[in-house]
């Protein structure tokens, strides 16, 4: 499925859609563990919705061009993808989560304990200063420059498909919208294999993406 033209005849060049997907659950996940960029596996449950959520993805988008993070999570959940529709795969480093320092691997009750102030702050939106984390606004960008160049390699008005992660995806379509990701809070977590999908705006528009549906399942 590709966007419809922008006026008679008229398409801009590169893709016309991207879908962003978010990788199968992992035991982290199960957990309640802030995953960054820790290469974790998926768990069975996560192969399981990887394999359900690449059937149904297959039925609606045959990806012109397939992209996913280096972490072992997203790109087993993008193999999955492109074992059903025949796809190439082209992995991307560009498109890992986004780094949270000495908070990854813990849990929410520990950090609680050991990060108090901070955790409460993060937890209501706000600005936390987190030892070594990636800010929110260099994730951003990262990942929405990562989306460009492989929507510029896309086909005119073709499919891109994206494999990430939560906080990589919401950032990344911040940016995307022209919006400041460092402080705009509109956006939720994906759930586990759910998507998000972007399509051009006409070419006279700013910004040239639209944000068309977010979270979306079989």
């Amino acid at each position: 499925m590709s966007s419809p033209l922008h006026g008679p005849g008229i398409r801009r060049p590169g893709a016309g859609t991207i879908i962003l997907v978010r990788h199968g659950r992992t035991r982290f996940n199960a957990e309640g563990r802030l995953q960054g960029q820790i290469d974790i596996e998926l768990d069975e449950t996560g192969i399981e919705q990887a394999r359900l959520g690449a059937a149904a993805l297959a039925e609606h988008y045959q990806p012109d061009r397939l992209v996913t993070s280096d972490l072992i999570r997203a790109h087993d959940t993008a193999a999955a993808y492109a074992e059903v529709t025949g796809s190439e795969l082209i992995v991307d480093e560009r498109l890992r989560e986004r780094g949270f320092g000495i908070w990854e691997g813990k849990s929410g009750q520990e950090l609680h304990e050991e990060f108090p102030e901070e955790f409460e702050r993060w937890r209501a939106g706000l600005d936390s200063p987190i030892i070594g984390a990636e800010p929110r606004d260099a994730s951003a960008a990262r990942i929405a420059e990562a989306l460009r160049e492989h929507a510029a390699a896309t086909k005119a008005g073709g499919v891109l498909v994206v494999v990430s992660h939560g906080a990589a995806i919401s950032g990344g379509i911040t940016n995307m919208l022209g919006l400041d990701a460092g402080n705009w809070r509109g956006l939720t977590g994906l759930n586990n294999v759910h998507w998000a999908r972007l399509e051009r705006s006409r070419p006279d528009a700013t910004p040239p993406w639209r944000l068309t549906g977010f979270n979306i399942g079989w």
